[in-house]
């Protein structure tokens, strides 16, 4: 799937997936709704994709490929450590914060065993982050910055899980943070949240003085 060019009319259809699988979820969302939606015949829709299944992996790909991409850059900066973690930590919240509703579908919906069988794509993905990862903190482990008992696999859901907690519950910190505007909601995520995050995982990974 990574490997066929995506035309405006996929690219069309993959827009319009990713909104009714955020507003209604994977389950409640059907071929037939995204036709109608994009105003394409049901049979494209299946020959371009084949099945929702297929689909779901489709978009995974065309919305993440570049954090992806990002990661592997972020290897190669001449940064401390530290410095290093807390710019991927600004790159996954800046990502999930402007896809919130894939990113819910995938980490809420999609992590039966059934279905993670048929998620090549997205586990295939989540293992190649895993490794950029990996190797962000064994360069901080080679200075001796970082401590060595670190279970890195738990950093990411750490990330994400904190971002979701605050996304999911958002009516009652809004009230609780006077977050009048979406505006005021999102700068917060962008710079409150993410610095509480960036300490968490510094908590984590540095010994302590």
């Amino acid at each position: 799937m990574s490997n066929i060019e995506l035309n405006d009319k996929k690219i069309q259809i993959l827009e319009v997936a990713e909104k009714l699988f955020s507003e209604k979820g994977f389950e409640g969302t059907s071929i037939r709704d995204i036709s109608k939606h994009a105003k394409i015949n049901i049979a494209m829709v299946s020959y371009y994709f084949g099945s929702k299944e297929r689909l779901l992996e489709a978009l995974i790909i065309y919305k993440t490929s570049d954090l992806k991409l990002q990661l592997e850059n972020l290897l190669q900066e001449n940064l401390e450590p530290i410095e290093k973690v807390n710019k991927l930590i600004e790159i996954y919240i800046n990502r999930i914060s402007c896809n919130k509703g894939i990113f819910r579908v995938l980490h809420f919906e999609i992590n039966s065993e059934k279905r993670e069988k048929s998620m090549i794509a997205f586990t295939e993905l989540k293992k190649g982050n895993l490794k950029s990862v990996e190797s962000i903190i064994a360069q901080g482990q080679a200075k001796g910055v970082f401590r060595k008992d670190v279970i890195i696999p738990l950093l990411t859901p750490t990330i994400i899980g904190t971002f979701f907690h605050f996304h999911m519950n958002k009516p009652f910190f809004v009230e609780l943070l006077n977050l009048k505007t979406e505006e005021m909601y999102n700068n917060y995520i962008k710079t409150s949240l993410t610095k509480h995050i960036q300490q968490t995982i510094k908590a984590l990974l540095v010994y302590e003085n």
